[in-house]
């Protein structure tokens, strides 16, 4: 069983920047590929950032250039890195790991991060 928690979300201006951090409490955590989820009231969620186990990134457009993901393995953690922020970030930022390591994929979802963007 692999536990993920979130933290470093908050209120910020416009602007502005946040780190949000995931620890995962998991020993082969080098091998998930792992990813950031954000969901505003009365949208669906939707993917905006992800990196594998390889450290491949990929970004949805809409945070390209101003968010960065990354992960320290030897800290079970993985990160992004939010500058420029916008209103329209607004939302509950949700850790995602996917474990492909045994017979079939398990899919594990933190509890969620408030981020809000105002001025």
């Amino acid at each position: 069983q692999v536990q993920l928690v979130e933290s470093g979300g908050g209120l910020v201006q416009p602007g502005g920047s946040l780190r949000l951090s995931c620890a995962a409490s998991a020993s082969i955590f080098s091998r998930y590929a792992m990813g950031w989820y954000r969901q505003a009231p009365g949208k669906e969620r939707e993917l905006v950032a992800s990196i594998t186990s390889g450290g491949s990134t990929n970004y949805a457009d809409s945070v390209k250039g101003r968010f960065t993901i990354s992960r320290d393995n030897a800290k079970n953690t993985v990160y992004l890195q939010m500058n420029s922020l916008k209103p329209e970030d607004t939302a509950v930022y949700y850790c995602k790991a996917v474990d492909n390591s045994g017979l079939r994929s398990r899919v594990y979802w933190g509890q969620g991060t408030q981020v809000t963007v105002s001025s």
